[in-house]
């Protein structure tokens, strides 16, 4: 576990009668960017600076050494002359320091022959001994699989991987301004619910031991949502945790980040008029425009997106109607000779969305409203007025990706319990994702809930967007992982 050079370093400070790890840090710490940025004046005032974080490099020998520390903001070079910190403290530097001790260092600035600012130091203390070693500095940690398993490592060796989290962090914190501003409200709901509901898929399951009752994990918080909408809260959001049960891939991964937000009073045409206007503001507040490069592709955020019919999506880019996908015998053709691999059940709620997301979303690069969807997919939204069998739904598709999901809300009680019960039909087929039948939630609807408009984002889709990466390992701190084999 720990390595056995660093262990002998460190009893080397206990013998020098030096704690590698203070209960507590006296005064307060300069950033190394506020250094840079005030060097002039620093300089010419000769004013030391005190400056903490963790060593990433050491050069030189002899009397000399060049060292390089990282705080937060950044790295900065320290200078350290035997004559200046004492032959006591020179040779426990030479003797006791790795690369990953944490240290607090003190001395005025200058600038090297190559311009580069650094500190002289005059008094070094070690405020953490690393024991763990870390990646040779020069190539930084590429294995993903240590990676993705070990992120404390990949954010100290890779700069722009902490980059990239500082990132996600403003994103999410510029979702919850652009709402605020908006006068929605953040609440809390259940992530342990007795039903799982409000989206099609399948939920981890566990046990209540003091209930004595099983539980599911939350598949979305809809329901839920819905319910406050009903007991007088117009305008909710709710950003956290949902989990499913399903594969692992560049997309997907069983635990991730919704954004689920419910206005009283609106329709799918206000929740697009909201998802346009959120994802372009969160791209102009976090990266300065609404314009993104994302995989070579520029790509254009800014209102308004392109809208198209799921029926004419499956025209114009699948080649067939949609409703064929009714008929067993063409849709098992039709899957075949397009080399469409059935990850679903094969009635028409399944052929719908696996030709869906292998014709038509792959294909769409530009942000771009899919509207209009069959009631088979969509048991939670509201009826198109004079059509039958399709709803007000639409989903936002940018690059390949499904980000956002929406609906006019179904609030008619009667037609909801119709629907649920229409779902239970598919899971006694052995749909597993099918929705079940949440008579509690109909009972909310019955005591009546006004017109209103559901969206649902992807918070680790859209992190991907805007730090241009393709797999969602690379913007969740830590990323579901197969068990390692030994």
């Amino acid at each position: 576990m720990f390595n056995e050079s660093m262990l002998t370093k460190l009893a080397k400070l206990k013998e020098a009668g030096i704690d590698a790890y203070p209960p507590r840090i006296e005064g307060t710490l300069s950033l190394s960017n506020d250094v840079k940025a005030n060097f002039e004046k620093l300089e010419q005032t000769q004013e030391d600076v005190r400056i903490g974080g963790r060593i990433t490099t050491v050069r030189g020998h002899g009397k000399a050494r060049f060292m390089v520390l990282r705080d937060e903001a950044g790295p900065i070079q320290l200078y350290c002359r035997i004559d200046v910190v004492g032959e006591e403290t020179y040779d426990l530097i030479k003797s006791a320091l790795d690369i990953g001790d944490t240290v607090i260092v003190s001395g005025p600035v200058f600038k090297t022959r190559t311009e580069e600012i650094t500190v002289e130091v005059k008094t070094f203390e070690w405020v953490n001994k690393a024991l763990v070693e870390l990646p040779e500095k020069f190539h930084g940690l590429v294995d993903s699989e240590i990676r993705y398993r070990k992120r404390h490592i990949d954010m100290i060796s890779n700069p722009e991987v902490l980059e990239r989290f500082t990132t996600r962090n403003k994103i999410i914190r510029a979702i919850r301004e652009f709402l605020w501003s908006k006068d929605f409200e953040e609440v809390e709901t259940p992530i342990l619910q007795p039903l799982y509901g409000g989206a099609l898929a399948k939920p981890f399951e566990t046990h209540h031991n003091a209930l004595d009752r099983d539980l599911y994990m939350r598949i979305a918080p809809e329901l839920y949502l819905k319910r406050l909408i009903v007991g007088g809260m117009p305008r909710i959001f709710e950003l956290g945790k949902c989990f499913r049960n399903e594969g692992i891939s560049t997309v997907h991964n069983p635990e991730f980040t919704m954004l689920e937000l419910y206005q009283a009073w609106e329709s799918y045409e206000g929740m697009m008029r909201i998802s346009e206007e959120l994802v372009s503001d969160v791209a102009k507040k976090v990266l300065g425009t609404t314009k993104i490069t994302y995989q070579d592709k520029e790509i254009e955020l800014a209102p308004p997106w392109k809208r198209l019919s799921m029926r004419d999506a499956f025209r114009e880019m699948a080649g067939i109607e949609i409703d064929q996908l009714r008929d067993d015998a063409f849709a098992k053709e039709y899957v075949k000779r397009e080399g469409i691999k059935m990850d679903k059940k094969t009635n028409f709620k399944g052929f719908v969305d696996e030709v869906f997301k292998k014709k038509i979303v792959v294909n769409l690069v530009q942000p771009t409203f899919i509207t209009d969807y069959p009631i088979e997919l969509s048991p939670l939204a509201k009826m198109i007025p004079g059509e039958d069998g399709w709803v007000e739904r639409f989903q936002f598709v940018i690059f390949g990706m499904e980000c956002g999901n929406a609906f006019s809300e179904l609030n008619d009680p009667q037609d909801q319990l119709e629907r649920f019960k229409a779902q239970d039909k598919y899971r006694t087929s052995g749909d597993d994702e099918a929705h079940e039948v949440d008579t509690d939630y109909v009972e909310a609807l019955g005591v009546g809930m006004p017109p209103t408009g559901g969206l649902g984002i992807g918070v680790d889709r859209l992190v991907m967007l805007l730090t241009n990466q393709v797999s969602i390992r690379e913007v969740l701190f830590f990323p579901q992982l197969r068990t390692k084999e030994e």
